[in-house]
C-alpha cells in the first residue's frame, strides 16, 4: 500500500511509482512530474516501489528538488556530448550546484568558446533524441570492469573509495555514467539550458593530482527563467569588483608580490577606513573593548585549541629560535590570552573584546577570487566571555546589531543554524547547550531560520547571515559562534558570587566579517557607485574656465571645513568632459562653478545620475550632503555623524 497525500493506493508486483502517481494525479499533472519522493528519498520515477508501506510524493519540474535533478541530468548529457567530440576525454564528476552545474574533464587540452557551441549543438540533439534515463544496479567489480575498459580511470576511482558491493550506473543513448541519481525520465525534459563557461579545476581539489577541465552550464524548467538568469549574469559581469576595483582605482592585486592578498590604493583605503570607523565607534557605543593583537602565536597555544589538530591545512607555520609558530587564522586564542591576565569577579561579566584583527588562510590558488576568497583578510572580530547565564542577552544584543548593519545598506538576509561537524572537540552537553541557546535566541526575537547539518565550527554551532545583493545573490558575512569548549581548554574562570571560580561562555561573532569580501560585495551591490557617506570622494568642483579657479578652492576648503571629501577639477578641458569624467568614476555629486555662481556665491549642483539641483549656497551644499549622509543610519534607527561640527 502506498500513501500519496490522503489517497491510499493498493501496490502490486512491480509497480513503479510512476505507476502509483498515475492514479491519483491527472493526465496533465503528471507531465510535469519527473521524479518522487518515497518515504522521503529521492527517486527515479521508474523505481518499483517496496512492498511495505510506504509514503509517495512527486517531485515537479519546477520544484528546488526537481530543479537540481533537471540540471544533473543536463551535466551528465554534456559530458556525453563532450565525449562524442573528444573520445579521449575522461570523465570524472558532474553534480548540480546553485543556479546550475558543472562536469570536469581530463581533456588533451583546454576548452574554448567554440568547443561550447559545438557541445550545446550536441546537447541539443539528443534532448530531441529524447532518449531515456535508464538506471542499472550492478556489482562493484563489474562497474569498475566496464569502466576500465573505457578508460574512464577516475570513474574507477570513485568505485575503489565508495568501497560498496553495489554501485548504481545511468545509461541514456550511448552514454553511461556511474551515478546515485535520480535523473529525468527523459532527455527531452531539458527545455532551456546553456553552457555559460570554463575553468581549471584539480582533480578533488588537490593541486598535486591532475589538473582538470570544468565546463559550467545551467538549466531552468522555463526559456523565461533561463533569459532572467543570463541577463543576471550579464549584469554581474558589468559588477565585477575585479574589473571596477581597478577602474574606479581601489585595490589592485599582484601576482609578484603573492597571490591572494589585495593592494589598497588610497580611494579604496578611504573606504575601508570609513567603513572601519563607523564599526569602531559602534562597537565602543556597544561596550567593546577596542584590542590589539600580534599575528603569530607560539604553535602550542594552536595545539591547544584544537586549531592544529582540526584546522592546520588552512594555516601557515614558521619558526623562530627553534620555536614553531603560527600565522593565525582567527584571533580567538589571543583574545582568550588578554582576558586571563587578571581575575575577573562575575560583577565585570560580560567581557567584550574587539579587534580589527588581521588573519592568514591557507587556501588553494584554484578558489581565491578577487577579494572575495583571499589568503590575507581582516575581520571585525570579537569575543564575548559571559555567564552562562547572560548568553541569551548577549546573543541576541549581537544578533540586533546584525540587523542595525544591514539596515544601513538595505540588505535583505536570511539565517542559517549549522551544526556540529563531524571534525569537532568537546562534549555533548556543550553542544547541545550551545545550539540551544543559539535556537532560543532565535525564536525570543522571532527570527525564521533553516538548519545547515554538520557545518558548525570545530569548536561550536554557529549562525550565519547570507544577506541578500541587488541581483539576487546570497553572501555569508555576519557570524555568531557560541563556544563552551575554548574556555575550558585554556582555563577561563571568574568568581562567581559564592567565592568560587565558575567557568564562563565564550561567543566568538564578526558583524561584516571579512573586511574585504564585505567591500567586494558592496562594490557589486552598488556598481561602484557608493552611496555618499561611503563615497572616497564625495564631491567634485568643476571649474568652467580659469577664472573661476580661486572660489572653486574655496567652495572645496569650505566642503572639507565641514568634514566632506572634496576634489577640484581646474583643468583646461571643455565642462561636459569634466562632468562625463566625474560620472565615470561614479562620484555622487559634481558641482559646477562659472561666472554666475562666482558672482552669486553660489554652485551648481548636479547628482551622478543626471539630476540636475539647481542653484545653492555652501551652506545649502554642506547642509543637503550632511541629510543624505545620515539619511541611512537615521532609517536604521541608529546616530551618527561623519561631519566635523
Amino acid at each position: 500500500m502506498a500513501l500519496v497525500g490522503e489517497s491510499r493506493v493498493d501496490v502490486l508486483p512491480g509497480m513503479t511509482c510512476r505507476d502509483v502517481l498515475a492514479q491519483v494525479l491527472s493526465k496533465n499533472a503528471m507531465k510535469d512530474v519527473v521524479a518522487c519522493l518515497c518515504d522521503g528519498h529521492a527517486v527515479d520515477l521508474l523505481a518499483v516501489v517496496p512492498s511495505k508501506a510506504v509514503q509517495i510524493e512527486p517531485i515537479t519540474l519546477d520544484s528546488p528538488e526537481g530543479v537540481a535533478i533537471l540540471r544533473h541530468s543536463a551535466a551528465h548529457i554534456m559530458a556525453e556530448a563532450v565525449k562524442r567530440i573528444y573520445p579521449e576525454a575522461k570523465v570524472t564528476i558532474g553534480p548540480n550546484i546553485e543556479n546550475g552545474f558543472y562536469y570536469d574533464f581530463d581533456a588533451p587540452r583546454a576548452f574554448t568558446p567554440e568547443d561550447l557551441d559545438r557541445i550545446e549543438a550536441l546537447m541539443r540533439e539528443s534532448i530531441a533524441a529524447n532518449h531515456p534515463f535508464l538506471r542499472e544496479e550492478m556489482d562493484a567489480a563489474q562497474a569498475k570492469a566496464l569502466f576500465a575498459a573505457q578508460g574512464e580511470d577516475y570513474k574507477v576511482e570513485i568505485i575503489e573509495d565508495l568501497g560498496e558491493p553495489v554501485v548504481s550506473v545511468y545509461r541514456h543513448g550511448d552514454f553511461v555514467d556511474l551515478c546515485r541519481g535520480p535523473h529525468l525520465p527523459s532527455t527531452g525534459y531539458v527545455r532551456a539550458f546553456k553552457l555559460t563557461g570554463v575553468a581549471g579545476a584539480y582533480w578533488r581539489g588537490d593541486s598535486a593530482r591532475p589538473m582538470l577541465q570544468r565546463i559550467y552550464g545551467t538549466a531552468f524548467p522555463t526559456e523565461k527563467e533561463l533569459k532572467s538568469h543570463l541577463a543576471m549574469l550579464e549584469e554581474a559581469k558589468k559588477r565585477d569588483h575585479r574589473k571596477l576595483g581597478p577602474q574606479l582605482d581601489l585595490f589592485s592585486f599582484h601576482e609578484r608580490g603573492g597571490a591572494g592578498m589585495a593592494y589598497w590604493h588610497p580611494k579604496g583605503a578611504l573606504v575601508r577606513t570609513i567603513l572601519e570607523d563607523f564599526v569602531t565607534k559602534e562597537m565602543l557605543r556597544r561596550g567593546y573593548g577596542l584590542v590589539r593583537t600580534p599575528q603569530i602565536l607560539r604553535r602550542d597555544l594552536w595545539e591547544i585549541s584544537g586549531h592544529y589538530a582540526n584546522y592546520r591545512e588552512n594555516m601557515y607555520f614558521t619558526e623562530i629560535d627553534g620555536i614553531p609558530y603560527g600565522v593565525k587564522p582567527m584571533n580567538c586564542v589571543a583574545h582568550m590570552l588578554i582576558y586571563n591576565t587578571k581575575q575577573h569577579s562575575y560583577r565585570d561579566l560580560p567581557v567584550r573584546l574587539f579587534e580589527f584583527g588581521v588573519v592568514h588562510r591557507h587556501e588553494l590558488s584554484g578558489v581565491l577570487h578577487g577579494l572575495l576568497r583571499v589568503r590575507q583578510f581582516t575581520q571585525d572580530d570579537a569575543h564575548i566571555i559571559c555567564r552562562p547565564d547572560q548568553l541569551l542577552d548577549e546573543i541576541k544584543g549581537v544578533m540586533r546589531w546584525i540587523q542595525d548593519l544591514m539596515g544601513v545598506f538595505g540588505f535583505q538576509y536570511r539565517m542559517e543554524l549549522s551544526t556540529r561537524p563531524e571534525k569537532s572537540i568537546g562534549t555533548d552537553e556543550d553542544w547541545e547547550r550551545a545550539t540551544s541557546a543559539l535556537r532560543d535566541a532565535m525564536a525570543a526575537m522571532g527570527l525564521e531560520y533553516t538548519v545547515n547539518e554538520g557545518d558548525g565550527a570545530f569548536y561550536g554551532p554557529k549562525i550565519d547571515v547570507k544577506l541578500r545583493d541587488c541581483l539576487g545573490r546570497e553572501w555569508q558575512c555576519s557570524t555568531i559562534q557560541v563556544d563552551f569548549t575554548l574556555p575550558e581548554r585554556f582555563d577561563l574562570t571568574y568568581v562567581g558570587e559564592d567565592g568560587e571560580r565558575h567557568r564562563p561562555v565564550m561567543v566568538h561573532r564578526a558583524i561584516m566579517g571579512s573586511v574585504e569580501r564585505f567591500i567586494g560585495i558592496l562594490v557589486e551591490h552598488y556598481a561602484g557607485a557608493f552611496p555618499l557617506w561611503l563615497a572616497p570622494e564625495q564631491v567634485r568642483v568643476l571649474t568652467v574656465t580659469e577664472r573661476q579657479e580661486a572660489f572653486a578652492l574655496e567652495v572645496v576648503q569650505a566642503l572639507r571645513a565641514a568634514g566632506l571629501r572634496a576634489e577640484v577639477d581646474t583643468r583646461n578641458e571643455k565642462l561636459g568632459y569634466k562632468v562625463r569624467e566625474a560620472q565615470m568614476a561614479k562620484i555622487p555629486y559634481a558641482v559646477v562653478v562659472g561666472d554666475a555662481e562666482v558672482a552669486g556665491a553660489c554652485v551648481s549642483v548636479r547628482q551622478r545620475g543626471g539630476a540636475n539641483l539647481g542653484s545653492m549656497t555652501i551652506p545649502q551644499l554642506v547642509g543637503h550632503l550632511r541629510r543624505e549622509c545620515e539619511e541611512p543610519f537615521t532609517r536604521g534607527g541608529m546616530r551618527y555623524s561623519f561631519h566635523s561640527d
